[in-house]
């Protein structure tokens, strides 16, 4: 089969580096399972975001509506406020998925262990958008991100980089 004629060059997808983000979580609330999987809600008890140019703090309230599919793989349908260090507030949603191979699964499941595993060893990837009325971050409403996610002692981190 040939490429259709109509496929154009519109060049590599190129990001550049928005910030890193802190997220510290209350316990687990497991939901239980449904038609669609396992829920379980890991709120947000806030934490902290920083880049050049953006930063400042993620209130409390947020979470994290995972799901987890029969495999073990958890789509994630996450909504958090931050707060910049001038005071704006913005509104971050996010999807994404987080697959964890078998042979890490028991060392993630343990609170001990989880923050200590090479994030190489899964696939963790969010698609970051974001809403806020502030003029000076207006720019963030028409931006797409990509975020790679990881475990830390007591909550997750993310590395967001917004797409060009």
């Amino acid at each position: 089969m040939t490429a259709d004629r109509r496929v154009k060059d519109v060049g590599e997808i190129r990001t550049a580096h928005l910030f890193d983000m802190v997220v510290d979580l209350n316990p687990r609330l497991p939901i239980g399972s449904g038609p669609f999987g396992r829920r379980v809600l890991f709120g947000a008890a806030g934490g902290t975001f920083h880049g050049p140019g953006l930063s400042g703090d993620v209130l409390p309230g947020g979470g994290d509506w995972a799901l987890f599919a029969p495999d073990g793989a958890m789509s994630l349908d996450v909504r958090l406020t931050l707060r910049t260090h001038d005071d704006a507030l913005l509104h971050m949603t996010y999807g994404g998925r987080w697959v964890t191979p078998p042979e890490v699964r028991d060392a993630l499941a343990d609170p001990d262990e989880r923050y200590r595993v090479d994030p190489a060893h899964y696939y963790f990837r969010t698609n970051p958008l974001f809403e806020t009325g502030a003029e000076p971050y207006a720019w963030l409403n028409d931006t797409v991100c990509v975020g790679s996610g990881y475990l830390v002692e007591g909550g997750i981190a993310y590395k967001v980089s917004r797409v060009l």
